[in-house]
């Protein structure tokens, strides 16, 4: 539990040309994040295209990414699948890399309700001797989407907290109480979330701007609130500009300008076409954003 907190970026995936993991990219884009001073990584979610993976492909990212997680570091995998079979071995083998925590969304599709989520984590959360971070998202996953439910799944066994992706941060902070890890999902309102009870955030945009993000959470945790809302609000402005483009290509193509070669996303997601790297260039170019983004790598 003590080292499930702070920043982790939702840690994306480079591929190669042929669609294959690319550890050089891991391997430049690891040390990046950790020497930006992050706590941890959340790896193979959404983010990170675990859903897109075959079961082995996401066996080799967990284990390239624990492999260079540093002492005191976290490394939570996310362990969803289709098939609960999937899921089971994936968080064995979380288990065995010795990764801190295993965290799933909750299943997905016509006639999944709150029983079969239920159901789902009591199961998974038997599965290894990981802790279970549950995954709360009802915009996208509705099997979960009350206080009650979340207390509930909450309260099985072996779970110890909850990634929050939501906007209704009134639930985050009835739901973050003493003993239970919450991380906040949100990036836009990850002020306000370490101020309504979350320990940390696991965010997409993590992967851009770490440096960021680990001064927002530093600040909050210092109280010096009116400086947190200077931060988010510049923070706020690139995630404004790259939200107008698919997310999960732009914050590749953009990490590849910054030269860490992330490749293209699996199918059936594409690239960004000319016309849209032209456009991201000229948004990243404003000076608010630019005012974000390290030095060394503004396009």
């Amino acid at each position: 539990m003590e080292s499930l907190k702070g920043i982790l970026p939702a840690l994306i995936t480079p591929f190669d040309d042929e669609g294959r993991v690319s550890r050089r990219g891991l391997e430049a884009l690891l040390p990046r994040l950790f020497e930006a001073g992050v706590h941890g990584t959340y790896i193979c979610g959404t983010t990170g295209e675990g859903l897109l993976m075959p079961v082995a492909m996401r066996c080799e990212v967990a284990e390239i990414a624990v492999a260079h997680t540093p002492k005191g570091h976290s490394a939570i995998v996310h362990v969803g699948a289709s098939a609960f079979e999937d899921a089971r071995d994936l968080a064995r083998h979380a288990s065995r890399i010795g990764a801190t925590a295993i965290s799933s969304l909750p299943p997905s599709g016509p006639g999944f309700g709150f029983s079969e989520a239920r159901r789902y984590y009591a199961a998974l959360a038997a599965a290894s001797d990981l802790p279970l971070v549950v995954y709360y998202f009802p915009e996208v996953y509705p099997s979960i989407r009350t206080l009650d439910q979340l207390e509930e799944v909450c309260a099985l066994p072996n779970v110890v907290g909850v990634k929050f992706t939501d906007f209704d941060l009134s639930v985050m902070s009835a739901v973050a109480k003493p003993g239970r890890v919450v991380f906040n999902g949100r990036d836009e309102v990850l002020a306000a979330g370490l101020l309504m009870g979350a320990h940390g955030g696991i965010g997409s945009f993590y992967n851009l701007v770490p440096e960021q993000f680990v001064d927002i959470d530093a600040l909050a945790r210092a109280g010096r609130w009116s400086e947190v809302r200077v931060r988010q609000d510049a923070v706020n402005a690139l995630i404004t500009a790259v939200l107008r483009f698919p997310l999960f290509p732009a914050i590749k193509q953009m990490l590849t300008w910054s030269g860490i070669a992330c490749g293209g996303c699996l199918v059936p997601r594409s690239g960004l076409s000319v016309e849209q790297q032209d456009a991201l260039r000229k948004a990243l170019a404003a000076p608010a954003v630019r005012a974000v983004l390290p030095e060394e790598w503004r396009v």
